[in-house]
């Protein structure tokens, strides 16, 4: 499962085989391939850095010590938010999300069926480009 990004042009000319060939073969600028070039000589690329490259306890170790183990949240932050475990797990805080007007919620809410994808977020460029990151995994 990854993120994935698609941009529409609404203004795209559209092109033959052929014509793209040729836009290329006339290109005066090198294209080059970012993975040919050592790692240390560039800069880190999107999923380079997993779990094996940190050092056991690094993430934690930054963020300091957490009286709730590894988690991100304390629970006294949460107490003090007023959030529980019940309005969690029942799924309170996205039902009250849902409930916004469109306008207003700031998220796409999708609800996609057996082999569709889940969008992730959706907007348009001040260049008039429609952008639109989804979930590369199948419902």
């Amino acid at each position: 499962m990854a993120i994935q990004s698609m941009v529409l042009d609404p203004n795209a000319a559209t092109y033959t085989d052929d014509q793209i060939v040729g836009k290329i073969n006339a290109a005066t600028a090198q294209i080059t391939r970012a993975g040919s070039v050592a790692a240390t000589a560039r800069p880190i690329a999107t999923g380079e850095v997993d779990a094996t490259a940190l050092a056991a306890g690094a993430i934690k170790t930054k963020l300091g010590t957490e009286a709730d183990g590894n988690k991100l949240v304390s629970a006294s932050l949460a107490a003090a938010a007023g959030v529980t475990n019940a309005q969690v797990a029942a799924g309170l805080a996205k039902a009250n999300l849902d409930a916004l007007a469109d306008t207003a919620r700031g998220y796409i809410k999708t609800s996609p069926t057996t082999g569709q994808f889940k969008i992730v977020s959706i907007e348009r460029d001040a260049d008039g480009k429609l952008k639109s990151d989804y979930d590369d995994a199948a419902v």
